[in-house]
């Protein structure tokens, strides 16, 4: 039987005839070794080698980013990356390569800002920002046989701040309100505009890693504005503001402590839910009533009163009295005490606060603790084990950073002063708000994390606040060391 054989296209194909060079042979056992090589030198006289008759086999090559939005500061140490998978039948995916070929808006980051390393099926790419603002980038991928393929990722990237190679941004997020350490060099921080609990990689800018929400569980519908937190044993504290609204309404879904218990540590950290209480604000209000109304807890919290007030009512803080596992010390953004400027930063301590909120009783308070901060009053307290405190203290206004922030070391003890340790800097966006943990504050040159609310910030320069931000990924709270002892 005969068959004929035909080069078209530099392929080789049976049964067909083109007007490229045809060749006929009887493949009998006597002449199939003929056929064969002559079919071979008419491929090497049209100069199409094994190569080219391969590269019609090549597919189209195929580019997928882990996420299509990223963000970046600049001049940022260790700013979020994103995974580029490719991949193109019939080649070695090693021999694809991939660039950024096109940059929307080159001031912000030109293409020969965009590194990709890897060498195989998966790269990691990463920007440096040259400028602030939003620039969309073309990712594109080069196969075998010049195929091509591209993604486009949207590109965000903030101002400059200080003391960058101390400085990590939390992503996902730009509402940060409170922070625990959970060990192995990661954290659980809260949120003041939704009630997520996000798991990060204190050392490292990006998305969390793991998340959480309890609402269903505590039985809210609404944002609890977590304000404070504090860990004894396996057991996190969290408290929302207790305050009205920045409406001056109240919101019951605000009057809330709650529980979490922690197994595992650092990325292998799970949340589990514990209990809740919902009328600590009404125990605090009643509390202050019995005693002459010194703090003005009543008038603070009455219909129509802004909680960022220096007569307000706003809880920020909450960490545990020395050496106990009962007692924990409320600090209060507002009101000072007196309500008045340069009166002093409040305390009240919740002496039976396990019992409060595993069971519902009633809280009972202790002596009220008035603390000199010049003027400031408490945006987050945090201890360690050997009861050493650092204080975060702020302006009771709404102020994004405008006011003057600064850090303090405590004793815990009402008798002691605090000493102010350092300024914390303001020209950056964001308000200070948690300190992660504390180092010891006997040792020198002690580093301490500090993490910012950022939601009121424009941080990329088109006047959208942060948390208005419709992409997670631009959204970011800022996390800062700083040395904290000489």
């Amino acid at each position: 039987m005969q068959q004929d054989y035909a080069i078209s296209d530099g392929a080789f194909s049976k049964g067909a005839r083109s007007e490229g060079v045809s060749v006929s042979g009887v493949f009998s056992s006597g002449h199939r070794a003929v056929a064969v090589a002559g079919t071979c030198l008419a491929l090497a006289a049209l100069g199409l080698g094994n190569g080219q008759a391969h590269a019609a086999s090549y597919g189209t090559p195929t580019i997928s980013l882990s996420a299509a939005y990223l963000s970046g500061a600049v001049g940022a140490a260790g700013d979020p990356t994103v995974q580029v998978t490719v991949a193109q039948s019939g080649a070695d995916v090693s021999a694809l390569t991939v660039a950024a070929s096109k940059s929307s808006k080159t001031s912000v980051a030109p293409t020969s800002a965009v590194t990709v390393t890897g060498t195989g099926a998966t790269r990691r790419l990463a920007v440096a920002a040259a400028a602030r603002g939003y620039t969309d980038l073309t990712v594109k991928v080069t196969g075998l046989g010049g195929r091509t393929a591209t993604k486009t990722l949207r590109y965000a990237a903030s101002a400059a701040a200080q003391l960058p190679s101390d400085t990590r941004y939390f992503t996902g997020s730009s509402d940060a309100s409170a922070a625990v350490d959970v060990g192995g060099g990661y954290v659980v921080v809260a949120d003041d505009e939704s009630n997520v609990l996000r798991l990060y990689d204190r050392s490292a800018s990006g998305a969390p890693v793991k998340t959480w929400d309890f609402s269903d569980d505590i039985d809210v519908s609404k944002e609890i504005d977590i304000e404070g937190a504090a860990r004894v044993g396996d057991t996190i504290y969290w408290t929302g503001s207790l305050g009205n609204n920045k409406d001056g309404e109240y919101k019951s879904d605000r009057n809330t402590v709650f529980t979490t218990k922690v197994t595992g540590t650092g990325a292998t950290t799970a949340l589990s839910y514990g209990s809740s209480y919902g009328k600590l604000r009404d125990n605090l209000v009643a509390w202050d009533k019995a005693n002459g109304n010194r703090y003005g807890f009543a008038a603070g919290t009455a219909d129509g009163e802004i909680p960022k007030e220096i007569d307000g009512f706003n809880v920020e803080g909450l960490e545990f009295a020395p050496g106990s596992t009962t007692t924990a010390y409320l600090g209060f953004r507002a009101p000072l005490a007196p309500a008045v400027a340069g009166g002093k930063a409040l305390l009240v301590p919740v002496t039976n606060i396990d019992k409060v909120v595993a069971g519902g009783t009633a809280a009972t308070f202790g002596t009220p603790i008035e603390l000199d901060l010049g003027g400031l009053s408490v945006r987050d307290i945090r201890k360690n084990a050997a009861n050493q405190y650092l204080i975060v203290a702020g302006s009771w206004a709404a102020d994004d950073n405008s006011d003057p922030y600064a850090l303090y070391s405590w004793t815990g003890k009402a008798a002691d002063r605090p000493v102010k340790l350092r300024d914390l800097p303001t020209t950056d966006p964001g308000a200070w708000e948690a300190v992660v943990d504390v180092p010891d504050l006997t040792a020198s040159g002690a580093r301490a994390q500090l993490i910012t609310d950022d939601g009121a910030a424009d941080l990329y320069g088109d006047g959208t606040e942060a948390k208005d931000l419709s992409h997670p990924e631009w959204q970011k709270s800022r996390a800062t060391w700083f040395t904290v002892t000489g």
